[in-house]
């Protein structure tokens, strides 16, 4: 799940005209409000088969528009000779030649009923998959949820949702992108549905709220199992990591027919919103708003075992009864906490550092756990595995970089937190795959010095030195040009001043996501643009208006399956 800032939502989508702002500029971008309404309770169930938002009606499509199945019938790419694209480090190759970045779409949150037997919107989701191929879309990104799948015994799963699921991409020709979805989904804007971590975790976190993880005033985390006990045998006799090698070991065994063909890569979930991280800004019930600082998420008593142990280790037993109760509250600023203060701040202490190591430690020890299962369950099977890392930009521009550290990256003015996260990725030869692709700095509020662009290429230059694969999304629901030219040049490096990006792209980019809004004629004629510039790579700088011109043509083609899959969607 990609992280959704809703006061940075930008008015762009319904445009296609990109403002006037020159490059550089330090003018913002009004943002109104567009937010999801909020869920209830992290721990409240809601109904199994909740639906995402309805499609609006179909006016959309107007009445008059003329017969385009002639026109289909000329433009479409013919079934039984697909285009072949490889799934690589830096770039793909088509027909030998390496350029161009694949395409993938992320499918709704419930797209597998809350039964896990089968899917949700059966024709609206044939309909879109057919829609999305002909527009020469890769492939798909699919929630895989432990919550759904293993949900009411440990150890039982059902997966017949996804077998249709998949089954249903083979046929139109789509690559999967699967997510071993180890989180909560609900809580977080974007969240269309709630579906809690399997009902016997639950149980047992209600026996033990110090699997959850905590913060300093005893608020607990239902979103993910705390790392602090993942070798721990909590969950009815297993550790929670053997738990995941387990769900993600059944999974390659029940679908191996599908991996290496269909099934090209694996994402492991790894934190809330899927993401490596601690969940130290949620969003649920108001507790934090952007741009607050969050909060460490370490007081549950594993973790403070851990900090115990480690402040021992390291002569000092006094750091280690608790993290820092100086640090603020969720949503303050940096300046309004001593821990973060530019001046004399303790981030930047003794004890600081040592605290700061051993939180982000723990964290990249977390992701090695898993990722070692993940490569030993996969291994020979034809697959890549990936890792999703957050862009949290907002304060970026300080010197404490507080909501990355609260965050669990030890990203500082004085130290790089992305770089030991790519070496991590690249022991196990994962992708790096990072979010906020779209986002402009001058479209983010100044005073919370955000600076997406500046975390981008540093993130772009930390997997350039450990050689580890990078892949993207965008954070935030854009159907704009302007947002597309952000996407086009920050994955193919045409960021100005970034060394070296003549000789890289990223391998593959996610789409945010197959929804109504995406099958609106404007939006659908600008995304089907934006994938055929996306497949051209740099060759699309040497004949722009040739590119545009196919593109539309490739709009007039899909219309009749568009419409289609638009019309399915509807209640």
């Amino acid at each position: 799940m990609a992280l959704n800032l809703t006061p940075q939502l930008n008015p762009l989508a319904s445009s296609a005209s990109p403002p006037s702002v020159p490059d550089g500029a330090s003018s913002t971008v009004t943002v109104p409000a567009s937010y999801a309404t909020p869920l209830p309770s992290l721990r409240i169930r809601s109904d199994a088969d909740t639906l995402s938002p309805p499609l609006t009606p179909t006016s959309l499509f107007s009445s008059t528009r003329p017969d385009l199945s002639s026109a289909y019938q000329a433009f479409a790419p013919p079934a039984a000779d697909p285009v072949v694209v490889e799934h690589r480090q830096g770039g793909v190759s088509f027909g030998g030649a390496v350029g161009g970045v694949p395409v993938y779409v992320m499918m709704p949150l419930d797209s597998v009923r809350g039964d896990g037997k089968g899917v949700n919107r059966r024709k609206a989701m044939a309909a879109s998959m057919r829609a999305l191929r002909s527009a020469g879309v890769e492939g798909i990104m699919v929630d895989v949820w432990w919550g759904l799948v293993e949900r009411d015994e440990a150890g039982r799963y059902e997966w017949g949702g996804y077998e249709e699921l998949l089954d249903m991409a083979a046929k139109n020709g789509l690559k999967v992108q699967a997510v071993m979805s180890f989180h909560q989904c609900g809580g977080n804007v974007g969240d269309s549905c709630f579906i809690p971590l399997p009902k016997w975790v639950v149980e047992e976190m209600d026996k033990d709220p110090d699997l959850a993880y905590t913060d300093q005033w005893g608020r607990r985390n239902y979103e993910y199992l705390s790392l602090g006990c993942d070798n721990l045998p909590v969950l009815k006799g297993r550790t929670p990591v053997q738990c995941y090698g387990d769900f993600m070991r059944a999974f390659r065994e029940k679908f191996q027919n599908f991996q290496g063909e269909t099934i090209v890569e694996i994402q492991v979930g790894m934190g809330p919103a899927g993401e490596l991280r601690y969940p130290s800004y949620p969003e649920q019930n108001g507790t934090w708003k952007f741009p607050g600082i969050g909060a460490f998420q370490c007081f549950d008593k594993y973790m403070l075992s851990s900090l115990k142990a480690a402040a021992e280790a390291a002569g000092k037993p006094e750091w280690g009864s608790s993290g820092p109760t100086d640090a603020g509250h969720y949503n303050n600023w940096p300046e309004d906490a001593p821990f973060f203060k530019k001046e004399g701040g303790g981030w930047n202490s003794p004890y600081g550092e040592f605290f700061l190591t051993w939180y982000s430690q723990m964290l990249l020890d977390h992701g090695e756990r898993i990722l070692s299962s993940a490569a030993t369950v996969f291994a020979n099977t034809g697959v890549k595995i990936s890792v999703k890392i957050a862009g949290i930009h907002w304060h970026y521009g300080s010197r404490s970089h507080a909501p990355e550290l609260t965050a669990g990256y030890y990203n500082t003015r004085f130290r790089d937190g992305y770089l030991p996260i790519a070496h991590m990725l690249a022991r196990h030869g994962a992708i790096f795959n990072f979010t906020c692709i779209e986002m402009r700095d001058h479209e983010q509020p100044q005073d919370a010095l955000c600076a997406p662009e500046k975390l981008v290429r540093q993130v772009a230059l930390a997997t350039r030195e450990a050689q580890v694969p990078l892949a993207g999304e965008n954070a935030l629901l854009r159907y704009d040009e302007y947002a597309h030219e952000q996407i086009l040049r920050t994955v193919l490096f045409k960021m100005d001043g970034y060394p070296g990006s003549e000789d890289r792209e990223m391998c593959a980019f996610t789409y945010l996501r197959m929804n109504p809004e995406l099958f609106q004629p404007d939006n659908w004629r600008s995304f089907v643009s934006f994938v055929k510039k996306m497949k051209e790579g740099r060759d699309l700088y040497k004949c722009r208006e040739e590119v545009e011109r196919e593109a539309e043509h490739f709009v007039h083609a899909t219309q009749p399956l568009v419409e289609e899959a638009a019309v399915a969607l509807m209640p």
